[in-house]
């Protein structure tokens, strides 16, 4: 067998040894470091920061539940498997990110301590799960392993202090979602709230009742699941009951009612229409979709004129009072409406919402947004 050397003497497969194991711990420090950065980002940094690991993984993740949750298959039995979906997911990414910290230490323990990879693969594991089986004397290399096992413990803490602030975010969102039944029926409607609340005299009172409260809880989505992105993932407790379908019932009443409802100008309504549609833009801002932040009042949207007069000849046989002018109502409608079409129907698109009238119906009319490109984000 031959052996090559250089013209000093040294072995050639030294050197390409030598090589490897700088290219591995070069690349294992990244590994660890980006893996850490993506986990304090996602947990801690109170902001949308896309992250490339945590959306990988939840964009792999969603791949694999969704061959349970064909479209073929009854929506009962989609939202059974997708209600899975973001708590199983979450639970699993701290496992994704202990799982990055090893592979990537084990690559420096391999170029620093001379050991054989199965050893630094061994002497990695050790140290995240603080088992204490492998541990080296060597005071540089002992303060290494006490640093990765600080990162271990660091990630745990991280998960514990995450899953309380998620499921209080969530608990405020589901809380509003749950009294729209009374308000708007199930599925909530926005002609079945207006005839609700004029059933009971309560039109004057939508200020406060509806509109007021809702505009908060846009603000709380926005912030939230902006921060925790996966909350948008988080479905309701019943199967026909979805957070967008809800937000679209509420900013479609706010729509009608500043366009329709002969009863004066409502700041709250138009405040509430407003922080609800920038809200819907954000999110989809951070999901990637395509969404337009200055549409024109004519532009087309997604609910059509024959949609509009029915629901407005609904409301008339209700007695609701209603502007002489249909042609200006509508006209009004579609400029509230285009600031929010595209977003909202995108977002139900994304969470696999339940039919809701003039949102997740949209798609089974075709309405399809074009989907986010992920890759390279």
């Amino acid at each position: 067998m031959l052996t090559f050397t250089l013209a000093a003497g040294v072995d050639m497969r030294d050197v390409m040894l030598r090589g490897a194991k700088l290219v591995a711990a070069v690349l294992g420090a990244s590994i660890a470091g980006a893996t850490v950065v993506s986990a304090v980002k996602t947990v801690v940094v109170p902001r949308a920061e896309s992250q490339r690991i945590t959306r990988l993984w939840f964009l792999i993740t969603r791949r694999l539940f969704g061959l349970r949750a064909r479209s073929s298959r009854p929506f009962a039995d989609r939202d059974r498997v997708m209600a899975l979906y973001a708590p199983l997911t979450l639970v699993l990414l701290p496992i994704l990110w202990t799982t990055c910290v090893t592979v990537g230490f084990t690559g420096i323990y391999w170029a620093v301590t001379g050991d054989s990879l199965r050893d630094a693969f061994l002497t990695s594991g050790s140290s995240m799960f603080t088992l204490g089986v492998v541990f080296h004397r060597p005071v540089p290399l002992a303060a290494l392993t006490f640093f990765q096992a600080a990162l271990g413990l660091t990630l745990t803490a991280l998960l514990i202090s995450y899953l309380p602030s998620i499921y209080g975010a969530y608990q405020r969102r589901e809380q509003l979602v749950g009294m729209l039944d009374s308000r708007a029926g199930v599925p909530p409607t926005p002609s079945e709230s207006l005839i609700r609340y004029q059933r009971i005299s309560g039109l004057d009172q939508m200020d406060d009742d509806l509109f007021a409260r809702w505009e908060e809880w846009f603000v709380d989505v926005e912030e939230s699941h902006s921060s925790v992105p996966a909350l948008v993932y988080f479905r309701s407790p019943r199967a026909d009951r979805s957070w967008i379908t809800a937000a679209g019932c509420v900013l479609d009443t706010a729509a009608i009612y500043l366009s329709c409802v002969d009863i004066g100008r409502s700041a709250r309504a138009s405040l509430c229409l407003r922080s609800g549609f920038l809200a819907l833009r954000r999110l989809t801002d951070y999901f990637k979709f395509p969404v337009d932040h200055d549409p024109q009042p004519t532009d087309p949207i997604s609910v059509t004129r024959a949609e509009f007069d029915d629901m407005f000849e609904q409301l008339r046989a209700a007695e609701v009072p209603l502007v002489a002018d249909v042609d200006q109502a509508w006209a009004d409608y579609a400029g509230w409406r285009v600031n929010y079409d595209v977003a909202l129907v995108a977002l139900c698109q994304l969470v696999m919402a339940p039919e809701g009238r003039w949102s997740s119906d949209r798609l089974l009319l075709g309405n399809v947004p074009k989907r986010p490109n992920w890759r390279g984000r």
